[in-house]
C-alpha cells in the first residue's frame, strides 16, 4: 500500500532524509519512532504529496505519488503534526467540509460525519468553534477529518499529542481495530505505543533508518534481552558475584545491595541461551532465594543504544 524506495530530502546544507526505503502492507501498524529532529515528519509530508523528495520514489497504492498525486492521495487520510484545522470553523462546520472536499454529498456525507464523531467521542464540542478547544479535543477533531472517507491508508504524526491518557488509550484502540484492515504509519516519540498499537516499527536517525522489525525483534538487540533477574538474601555479595561470574552462558553480572538483600542481572552472551536460566538456578541451588524472573528486552534502552551518539558501538 506504501512503498518508499531510496528517499532523501535535502534543504539547503541539511540531508533531513537519507536515503530510506520501507514498505507498509494493508492490516499492518508500522510506528515510526525518532528522536526529534530524525526525519520523521519530513518522511511523512513526503510520502502524503505535501513535500517534494529531492530523490527517491513513493507509491501509495500503486501510483506515484509525484507523478499521480490525486489518485494517491484519495487512497490516504492524513494528520499532519500540530493537527491544524480553521479556527474559525465549528467542529461539525470543518468536519463537513472536509467530507465535500473528499466528495462525500448527501446521506453519504452526514453518514460519514455521525461515524467520526461516534467515534472520535466529538458530540459534546460538535457546536463549538475550532479555537475554543482544548488541545486534545483539537487533536480528536483532526483526526475525525483524517478518517472521514474511511480511507485505505493512514498517515498520523503523533495522534496521541496532547491528550489525556485516558484518551490516549482510546485512540489506540481505534488505530489498532483500523489497523487490521487498513495500512497506518504513524509517528511517535512514546515507545509505550510501540507495545500498544504497532505491528511493526522502524526507529530513524539523523535520516536513516537504524533499526526495522517487529516489537519482538526490536526487544531482541537490547542486552537486557533473555538476561536473569534473582533477589537472594543473607549471601555475602563476593560470594554471589564469583560464582555467578563463572557461569558458561553469562557475559557479564551487575548487582545492587540494600541490606542484607542483594539483587543481580546476569546478563546472556547470546540472545535465546536457553542456558542461562539454567545455570543461574544451578549455581544459586540451597541459597535462599526470593526472586528469580527471566527480562524481557528492553525498547527505551534499544532506543538509546541506537539514537545516542555517546552509547552507539
Amino acid at each position: 500500500m506504501i512503498k518508499v524506495q531510496n528517499l532523501t530530502k535535502i534543504f539547503g546544507t541539511k540531508r533531513a532524509v537519507d536515503g530510506i526505503s520501507f514498505s507498509v502492507e494493508r492490516g499492518e501498524v508500522l510506528g515510526f519512532l525518532g528522536p526529534n529532529g530524525a526525519g520523521k515528519s519530513t518522511t511523512m509530508r513526503m510520502i502524503t504529496g505535501f513535500l517534494p523528495p529531492t530523490k527517491g520514489s513513493i507509491t501509495v497504492g500503486g501510483h506515484d505519488i509525484v507523478e499521480q498525486p490525486i489518485p494517491a492521495k484519495k487512497l490516504m487520510g492524513y494528520l499532519p503534526e500540530n493537527a491544524p484545522a480553521y479556527t474559525d470553523m465549528t467542529v461539525y462546520g470543518f468536519l463537513d467540509f472536509a467530507a465535500e472536499i473528499r466528495g462525500l454529498r448527501g446521506d453519504a456525507k452526514k453518514s460519514a460525519i455521525n461515524r467520526v464523531v461516534e467515534l472520535c467521542f466529538l458530540n459534546s464540542v460538535l457546536h463549538q468553534n475550532v479555537d475554543t478547544l482544548s488541545k486534545g479535543y483539537r487533536h480528536r477533531t483532526c483526526f475525525a477529518q483524517s478518517i472521514i472517507h474511511d480511507p485505505d491508508i493512514l498517515v498520523l504524526d503523533e495522534p496521541t499529542d496532547g491528550l489525556d491518557p485516558n484518551q490516549k488509550h482510546e485512540i489506540r484502540q481505534l488505530i489498532r481495530r483500523m489497523g487490521e484492515k487498513k495500512a497506518i504509519i504513524f509517528s511517535t516519540h512514546i515507545l509505550e505505543e510501540v507495545d500498544a498499537v504497532c505491528s511493526r516499527a522502524i526507529i530513524i536517525d539523523r535520516g536513516t533508518i537504524v533499526a526495522n522489525g517487529t516489537p519482538a525483534e526490536l526487544r531482541r538487540k537490547s542486552e537486557w534481552a533473555g538476561a536473569v533477574t534473582l533477589r537472594l538474601n543473607n549471601v555475602a555479595e563476593a560470594a554471589v558475584r564469583q560464582k555467578l561470574n563463572q557461569l558458561r552462558a553469562a557475559k557479564k553480572i551487575s548487582m545492587t545491595t540494600n541490606g542484607d538483600r542483594v539483587t543481580v542481572t546476569v546478563y546472556p552472551r547470546v540472545f535465546g541461551d536457553g542456558d542461562l536460566t539454567r545455570e543461574v538456578i544451578e549455581a544459586t541451588s540451597g541459597w535462599p532465594v526470593e526472586e528469580l524472573r527471566t527480562e524481557e528486552g528492553r525498547l527505551d534502552e534499544v532506543f538509546r543504544s541506537l539514537t545516542m551518539p555517546d552509547t552507539k558501538n
